[in-house]
């Protein structure tokens, strides 16, 4: 597998390999496809796997606390590379780039997530921030707070994002009377919402391009 991957890149490998060549750097002196196998198993694909609970990656035999540990470290160095996409290049302009973060970091994410990405007058990235985390199937949003933040730190644009666990990233009637609060508030301060895009496992909506904002 190893001269595969040096030959051929990671496209040559099958997921559970990829993912067995990677444990097997973990787990020393062990058959590790078993374990990647089960772990492919038990959340249902590659990248269900690295955004999976630590806690929970834990009860597939063969994981202990160090490995699951080790699996999340990696699953943030790729959220990170993402990030570093966005930083100080304008957001608008990499449009897919925003999208790939935003669901590396909160696809597989078991609660709702209401996160926002601050920007400045050049929209370049000034902070990604997960302002409250709910149910599964709600999260609590304060405008007042959203527009707070964005003066703190001097953003004048704003992405909003959440999840939808369930993964239908149908817009609900609340998120869209949510987004437009948070622009009656934000307007009159020269703060504009760019967008609001929900995210879901294998999908994603933005409210903007259906028109709901």
């Amino acid at each position: 597998m190893r001269q595969r991957f040096r030959d051929s890149g990671h496209s040559a490998l099958a997921d559970y390999e990829l993912l067995e060549l990677l444990l097997f750097r973990l787990i020393p002196r062990k058959d590790t496809k078993p374990v990647a196998k089960a772990l492919l198993a038990r959340f249902g694909s590659l990248s269900e796997v690295m955004g999976a609970p630590a806690h929970l990656i834990c009860e597939v035999p063969g994981i202990g606390e160090t490995v699951a540990n080790d699996l999340k470290v990696v699953s943030a160095l790729t959220q990170r590379m993402l990030q570093g996409d966005l930083v100080n290049r304008p957001v608008l302009a990499s449009w897919s780039s925003v999208v790939d973060y935003c669901q590396m970091a909160m696809a597989y994410e078991r609660r709702e997530q209401f996160r926002i990405l601050f920007l400045d007058k050049k929209n370049a990235l000034i902070a990604d921030e997960v302002q409250q985390s709910g149910t599964v199937d709600h999260t609590p949003v304060y405008p007042r707070e959203v527009v707070r933040r964005a003066l703190e730190l001097s953003a004048t644009a704003l992405i909003l994002v959440h999840n939808h666990p369930s993964g239908d990233t149908t817009p609900s009637r609340a998120d869209i009377q949510m987004t437009h609060k948070i622009i009656e508030a934000a307007t009159p301060l020269g703060i504009t919402v760019h967008d609001h895009i929900i995210i879901g496992r294998e999908e994603h909506s933005s409210l903007k391009g259906l028109s709901l904002i």
